[in-house]
């Protein structure tokens, strides 16, 4: 019912003559910064005006979690790159053709990619097996011992066993006999025991001294000057030796040179520098020193990733290829020590220790591991096999290996 003009007055709800024609036309004002003074204020409820209570939904039940049974197929678009700069190729051993003995030569080196990124550009040359013969009979573990039982004071037998029934690429023939605090053997003597090696295999050769820094350099002499043109991996220069005196016979004598330094990627550096000025790169290899497991393999690997990658992003200094003293695994006991029976048998937990540690550095990029062991060699030629072949692996096998028992 419309209110009187005085009851509006008591109200204090008297409008202007305007708002009262807005509210007759629009129905609705909007006020701004508005302010009321309430005194006692009562709510009338009509009625149903009361709301209904709300209809109680049923509980959903949550959704049943399947287990996975086959990995997700998700595309993979490798990331392609091109570096800065490659290893340096250094062939070892040379043919008849080449100027040597050597029934066949092998090169290494030449990448220009990480280790087996084949997805970017196939790895120019396969990584080699050399495997080690002592001019005399040297205390090992038993489970390589069992292999070599019968050739163990005979390098010359042991060298064509390495490699006629081990698959050796190469031959490594340390020639520990001629350290002065064992035999003491002269360096004309090294000369024969090469021969008598080098008549037997023609595979190319590796000579390792007794690391006597003087005796190996002048046995190391001899055997240059007696093999010229041969290009054997004298095996090694140290800072410690007399490293121009070596450097020039390795050159003059057609050679190669294994330029060995502990982990320490400056001191290869400081080393390489050294041997540049008598030798082109194309006539070193690196070795950096190779750490077993359990014993600084971590650290091993580390400094032999840095110095491939730094290679390839134009460090001339370390753009080599890399050796592995791989049978350095044999040092840890873990590899031959009576141990509980969890951890046997020994026979095979021995070349597993050899193994797990030549793995690990080839994917840092080694082009050359020293082995020993028949079965580790075997295994690290299958796995270089399948790298290089581009084949994709078995999926589904990936679902066993926690359960897998040996």
């Amino acid at each position: 019912m419309p209110k009187t003009e005085k009851e509006e007055e008591s109200l204090g709800l008297k409008l202007s003559p305007r708002l009262m024609e807005l509210l007759a036309k629009l129905q609705e004002v909007e006020l701004e910064d508005f302010e009321m003074d309430v005194g006692d204020l009562e709510i009338w409820l009509q009625p149903g005006a009361v709301a209904a209570p709300r209809a109680v939904l049923p509980k959903l039940a949550p959704p049943v979690r399947v287990k996975p049974t086959k990995i997700f197929d998700a595309e993979f678009v490798p990331p392609v790159q091109t570096y800065l700069s490659k290893v340096v190729e250094v062939k070892l051993g040379a043919t008849r053709s080449e100027g040597g003995t050597r029934g066949k030569s092998v090169t290494i080196g030449g990448e220009t990619t990480p280790a087996f990124y084949t997805f970017e550009r196939p790895t120019p040359h396969p990584p080699v097996i050399s495997l080690d013969v002592f001019d005399m009979k040297v205390p090992l573990a038993k489970a390589v011992k069992m292999h070599l039982r019968e050739v163990l004071e005979d390098p010359t037998a042991w060298a064509k066993l390495a490699v006629e029934k081990f698959g050796a690429d190469l031959v490594t023939l340390h020639l520990i006999s001629i350290d002065p605090l064992l035999k003491d053997s002269s360096p004309s003597e090294a000369v024969k025991t090469v021969e008598d090696v080098a008549q037997a295999v023609d595979v190319p050769l590796v000579i390792g001294g007794c690391g006597d820094p003087k005796k190996d350099a002048d046995v190391f002499e001899a055997v240059a000057e007696t093999f010229a043109g041969e290009r054997f991996l004298i095996n090694s220069i140290t800072r410690d030796m007399d490293v121009e005196k070596c450097a020039k016979f390795v050159k003059k004598y057609g050679h190669v040179a294994l330029s060995f330094t502990p982990m320490d990627l400056n001191l290869a550096r400081e080393l390489n520098r050294r041997l540049y000025e008598f030798i082109p790169k194309e006539e070193i290899v690196m070795d950096l020193t190779t750490a077993a497991l359990g014993y600084g393999l971590d650290y091993a690997f580390t400094n032999m990733e840095r110095a491939r990658l730094a290679a390839l992003m134009g460090d001339p200094e370390l753009a080599h290829p890399m050796s592995s003293g791989t049978t350095n695994a044999w040092a840890a006991r873990e590899a031959w020590l009576k141990m509980g029976a969890e951890w046997e048998p020994r026979e095979l937990r021995g070349p597993l220790w050899e193994v797990t540690t030549a793995l690990t550095l080839l994917l840092a990029g080694v082009d050359l591991f020293m082995m020993m062991h028949p079965a580790a060699v075997k295994t690290l030629k299958d796995v270089i096999n399948r790298l290089r072949s581009g084949s994709s692996g078995d999926a589904d096998r990936l679902f066993e290996w926690v359960s897998k028992k040996v």
